[in-house]
């Protein structure tokens, strides 16, 4: 049964709404030193988008689910939080579907979220490094590049558990979401 583009934006209204009651609901902070960090599982609804309809629809629910959290439930992070939810989870999202989307196979979806989580790791890790000294230099307390560096074997390990969690946990529960999607 095929799709209808009804069907299809409707679908990924849901999983972008899902994804933002997920990250109301569910955040556990990390411990100091990166007690700015927060665990949460807002990226697996996104990544279903992704794997059910292919990367574009993955990075359109990404976009739409980042600005909606960073102007409710995660308003205090603001434009910052935005753009790198966008990176983290854009570049998560996107090798991950990119990858699973040439072969819809379990071994297939395995490698595409180790994939995405050690990409979305390596990205991160960038965008720490430029991103956030350019939004906290004008803060009371001002990070520079040294101290970004100091606390990343932190935030690599917690970019490397996030996402590994959320694509574990997408992994496993994925084949019976994409039947209810197919169905509807």
């Amino acid at each position: 049964m095929k799709t209808t583009n009804t069907q299809k934006i409707t679908t990924l209204a849901v999983l972008t709404a899902l994804s933002i009651v997920l990250v109301a609901t569910i955040h556990i902070p990390m411990p100091a030193p990166i007690s700015f960090l927060e665990y949460d599982p807002a990226d697996i609804p996104i990544l279903i988008a992704g794997f059910a309809y292919g990367p574009i629809s993955g990075i359109l629910v990404t976009i739409v689910a980042s600005v909606l959290q960073g102007a409710t439930v995660s308003a205090q992070s603001g434009l910052y939080g935005i753009i790198m939810h966008v990176i983290a989870t854009g570049t998560l999202v996107t090798v991950s579907s990119l990858i699973y989307s040439k072969k819809k196979t379990k071994k297939r979806a395995a490698i595409s979220v180790i994939a995405g989580t050690f990409s979305m790791a390596v990205a991160m890790f960038f965008a720490n490094l430029v991103i956030t000294p350019c939004f906290m230099m004008g803060a009371i307390n001002k990070v520079t590049v040294g101290a970004v560096l100091d606390l990343m074997p932190f935030i690599i390990l917690f970019n490397l558990g996030k996402a590994g969690l959320n694509g574990l946990i997408t992994f496993l529960i994925y084949k019976r979401i994409s039947n209810l999607i197919k169905k509807n």
